[in-house]
C-alpha cells in the first residue's frame, strides 16, 4: 500500500491518524450514498394519483428489528399515496417480541386499514402481528398459533410475569376486531385449560395451541380462506384498484442481516480487535482494514434499518480519537475513560434495543481482549511497547567487552607487594593484580596462589603457610 511509501507504520501517532481519518471520511460518506439510493429508489417507485391504491406488502421472515424498518417505510409510503387498503403478506416462524409489538402497534395506528394474508404460517410473533389486522385471511394448508414466549434457544419461558404480559397482550389484540380472546391465551400460556368448543377440541394444560386455516377460520380467527393474494384482493372487493408490490431495497435486506444479534456482535469482536491489534502493533494492514470495514458495516447496518443517526456516528469517531489520545497524552486515564465512554455511547445509540447493544458490547470486548492478548503474545516483538524499553545491547559480538576474563589465572603462583589485609598487590610474572584473600593476613614478599576469579575479585592464599607472617 502507499501507506507504506510514506513510512506511516513506522509513527504510531500518523498510523492512528490514518485509521481515525479512513473512519472519519469513510463512515458518513457510506451513510450519504445508502440514503441517495433510498431516495433514487422512492422516486422509481409507482404511485397512484388518484389514490384508493393497493399496497401490497411482503413480510417473509423473521420478526425483527430490520423487518420492523422497512414496514414503517412501506406503511409511510401508502399513508402518503392515500392507499386504501394494506395486503400484508406474512409467512414467519416469529421472532423478537418488542419488534412485534411495534409492527402491531404501526398496524393499529395506520390510517391505512390492513388486511394480512398468511402464506404459509404466522406462528409465535407472527401470529400477534396478524391479529393487530382488520382481515386475517389465510391459504389452505397454513397455521396460525404457538405463540409462548422462548428465550434465544427455543426453550419456553416458565417466568409468570411473562407468561402473563404477553398472554394479556395477545388477548387484548383479539379484542381489537372482535375474535374470542380465550383462542389468544390457548396460543400463549401453556399452563392453562382452555375450552374450544368453536373448533371441537379443547387445549390441555402443557399444550399449545395452534389452528389450521380451516380452524381459524371456524374459530372466527381467519376471516376467508384464499389461494393467492389476488384472490384475496377480490374477495375485498378491491380487484380494480392500482396495485402496488413494496419489496425490501438491497440496502434493507443487507440492513436486516446486519442488525442480527449475531452479526452485531461478531461486528463488535473484529471492529474492537482489528484496531486494537493495529494500534499496539506497527505496520497497517489486515487487522486495521478489518476493524475498520467491520465498524463500517456496524453502522451502515443500523442507519439504513433507521436505529442510528449521525450523532452515534460522531460519538463514536470521539470516542476512538479520545482512546488514542490517551496513549501519546498524559491524562491520567480522563481521555481514555471519556473515550470509552463515547465509544459505548455511539454504539449504544445506534442500536435498536439498549440492553441487548449492551450485551453485545461486553462479550465483544471480551472476545476482543482474548485475541488481542493471544496477538500480543504471539507478536511480541512488534509492539508498540517496544518504543517505549530500550533494547541496545553493548555485546561481545559487536566488539564490547566490559571486562577481560581472567580465569585462567587460576592456579598461577605470584609474589605478593604488600600485605594483604585482607586486600592487596600480587606480583604475577611482572604483572601488578590487585587481590585479596579469604580473610587471612599475609605479609608481604610472600609466595601466593590464586585460587578463584569472579568477575575482577581474584582470590589468593599463601602457597607455604609456614612463612605466615
Amino acid at each position: 500500500m502507499y501507506v507504506r511509501n510514506l513510512k506511516v507504520s513506522n509513527n504510531p501517532l500518523l498510523r492512528c491518524a490514518v485509521l481515525m481519518l479512513m473512519v472519519i471520511v469513510m463512515l458518513p460518506w457510506l451513510l450519504v450514498t445508502s440514503a441517495s439510493a433510498a431516495a433514487a429508489d422512492e422516486q422509481t417507485k409507482p404511485v397512484s394519483a388518484a389514490g384508493g391504491a393497493v399496497y401490497i406488502v411482503e413480510a417473509k421472515k423473521t420478526v425483527e428489528a430490520g423487518l420492523e424498518s422497512f414496514l414503517k417505510r412501506a406503511y409511510k409510503e401508502a399513508v402518503e399515496a392515500n392507499a386504501e387498503r394494506v395486503v400484508l403478506v406474512l409467512n414467519t416462524f416469529g421472532g423478537r417480541v418488542d419488534s412485534a409489538e411495534g409492527i402491531g402497534e404501526l398496524i393499529r395506528t395506520s390510517k391505512v386499514p390492513t388486511t394480512v394474508f398468511v402464506e404459509g404460517k404466522a406462528v409465535s410473533a407472527g401470529t400477534y402481528i396478524a391479529l393487530n389486522a382488520e382481515h386475517i385471511v389465510m391459504q389452505p394448508g397454513s397455521t396460525i398459533g404457538a405463540a409462548a414466549v422462548v428465550d434465544g434457544s427455543g426453550e419456553l419461558i416458565d417466568n409468570p410475569k411473562t407468561i402473563s404480559f404477553w398472554t394479556g397482550e395477545m388477548m387484548e389484540a383479539a379484542r381489537l376486531h372482535g375474535r374470542n380472546p380465550d383462542y389468544a391465551a390457548a396460543m400463549t400460556d401453556v399452563n392453562a385449560s382452555i375450552e374450544l368448543k368453536e373448533i371441537g377440541r379443547n387445549k390441555a394444560s402443557g399444550d399449545i395451541l395452534t389452528l389450521t386455516a380451516t380452524e381459524a377460520e371456524k374459530a372466527g380467527y381467519a376471516d376467508h380462506v384464499a389461494d393467492s393474494v389476488q384472490d384475496t384482493i377480490q374477495w375485498l372487493g378491491l380487484e380494480g384498484r392500482t396495485q402496488i408490490p413494496i419489496e425490501p431495497s438491497w440496502a434493507e435486506n443487507v440492513a436486516s442481516w446486519l442488525t442480527s444479534p449475531v452479526i452485531v456482535t461478531l461486528l463488535l469482536i473484529l471492529g474492537i480487535a482489528g484496531i486494537a491489534i493495529e494500534m499496539l502493533m506497527p505496520g497497517f494492514g489486515v487487522p486495521g482494514i478489518i476493524g475498520i470495514a467491520s465498524f463500517i458495516l456496524f453502522f451502515f447496518g443500523h442507519y439504513v434499518a433507521g436505529f442510528a443517526g449521525q450523532e452515534s456516528v460522531l460519538l463514536f469517531v470521539l470516542g476512538l480519537v479520545l482512546l488514542v489520545s490517551e496513549l501519546f497524552i498524559p491524562s491520567f486515564g480522563i481521555l481514555g475513560t471519556l473515550g470509552a465512554i463515547s465509544l459505548v455511547s455511539g454504539v449504544v445509540t445506534a442500536s435498536h434495543d439498549a440492553v441487548t447493544a449492551l450485551y453485545a458490547l461486553l462479550i465483544a470486548f471480551v472476545a476482543a481482549t482474548i485475541i488481542v492478548y493471544v496477538m500480543a503474545k504471539k507478536f511480541s516483538h512488534r509492539g508498540i511497547w517496544n518504543k517505549f524499553i530500550l533494547r541496545d545491547k553493548l555485546s561481545t559480538e559487536q566488539g564490547y567487552v566490559s571486562n577481560p576474563s581472567r580465569d585462567t589465572l587460576v592456579g598461577r603462583t605470584g609474589i605478593t607487594l604488600s600485605p594483604l589485609r585482607p586486600a592487596g598487590a600480587v606480583d604475577l610474572d611482572g604483572e601488578r593484580l590487585d587481590v585479596v584473600t579469604d580473610g587471612r593476613f599475609i605479609g608481604a614478599g610472600i609466595s601466593v596462589v590464586i585460587v578463584t576469579v569472579e568477575g575482577a575479585r581474584i582470590v589468593v592464599k599463601e602457597t607455604n603457610p609456614s612463612h605466615n607472617e
